[in-house]
């Protein structure tokens, strides 16, 4: 199976992206071998025609993965405020113009297209789940994109670290801690946080690399016993899938872009959009990018 094949042939790439369980394991590996090899520009010509809509672990290598939040124009100062002051969990990479649906400074993208799932917000709860959301845009929108911790997957397995719950499997766990943020407007809570477990003899080389990511959540929040930052369960997250933590291994966890969705849940507007978990809209940004090189 080759990426021209994966690419000519749309009805099969579709039928592989949304049913892989349906195909033996080996070859549901060698599909997602072959599309971490895609670049960000193809790979969101494929979500953006509907043939590809799963999740963007371990793809775009070298690329930034970003969450994305919508919000009527009127909530979109205090948003923007609850990101700058909540940086390690909502690094701000991008930020529309009101009722534009593009983010030029990213890439050719078109935020009603360009991610594989969106959730749809009403009063704080999610109503239902969209491919793309072209019939429920609306000219007071403003759309931010907010760096995720997926885009160092690809850069961890490169360096011999072994990721148990990337690819076509489990959804990362996150769990909401006892960490406060700083709050904005209707927009606060507890920061949320993503775990990896961590052979031991890898969690310095883990701490070294993730710092290079900082637009990507950068460096771990904290390692080692959960109940420090108000986790109680591991094998109960409040999103994504539990995994457990094998003999050798550590807890790692990191800040989660996922704090601004559950603040956007909590501020209970009567809509609000977000990308899915593990559904993340890929970028041309630099991975290594920092908050220097690369201004909102």
């Amino acid at each position: 199976m080759t990426i021209g094949y994966l690419t000519d042939d749309l009805t099969l790439f579709r039928e592989t992206c949304i049913f892989p369980e349906a195909m033996p394991r080996q070859v549901t590996s060698l599909f997602y071998d072959n599309l971490r090899l895609v670049d960000a520009d193809k790979l969101r010509r494929l979500v953006r025609t509907g043939a590809y809509e799963g999740r963007t672990g371990g793809l775009a290598r070298g690329k930034l993965q970003a969450n994305v939040v919508i919000v009527p124009r009127r909530f979109a100062g205090d948003f923007h405020q609850f990101c700058l002051r909540n940086p390690k969990a909502c690094p701000l990479v991008g930020v529309s113009r009101a009722g534009s649906p593009l983010l030029p400074a990213l890439g050719d993208i078109d935020i009603r297209t360009d991610a594989p799932q969106y959730n749809i917000y009403q009063f704080g709860e999610v109503i239902r789940q969209r491919t793309d959301i072209i019939d429920l845009w609306r000219d007071d929108f403003a759309a931010f994109a907010l760096g995720s911790a997926l885009t160092v997957e690809a850069a961890l397995v490169e360096k011999g670290v072994k990721l148990r719950s990337i690819g076509c499997g489990k959804a990362l766990p996150k769990f909401r801690t006892k960490i406060m943020t700083r709050g904005a407007g209707p927009f606060g809570g507890e920061m949320v946080v993503s775990m990896r477990p961590i052979r031991g003899c890898d969690v310095d080389k883990v701490r070294a690399l993730t710092a290079r990511f900082p637009l990507a959540h950068g460096s771990p929040v904290h390692v080692g016993d959960p109940s420090i930052i108000g986790v109680r369960d591991l094998m109960a997250p409040d999103w994504g899938d539990a995994v457990e933590i094998m003999e050798g291994e550590v807890p790692v966890f990191w800040a989660s872009s996922l704090t601004a969705q559950d603040a956007l849940a909590r501020a209970e507007l009567a809509i609000s959009i977000t990308v899915s978990p593990g559904h993340m809209l890929i970028t041309d940004v630099d991975a290594k990018a920092d908050a220097v090189t690369f201004r909102v």
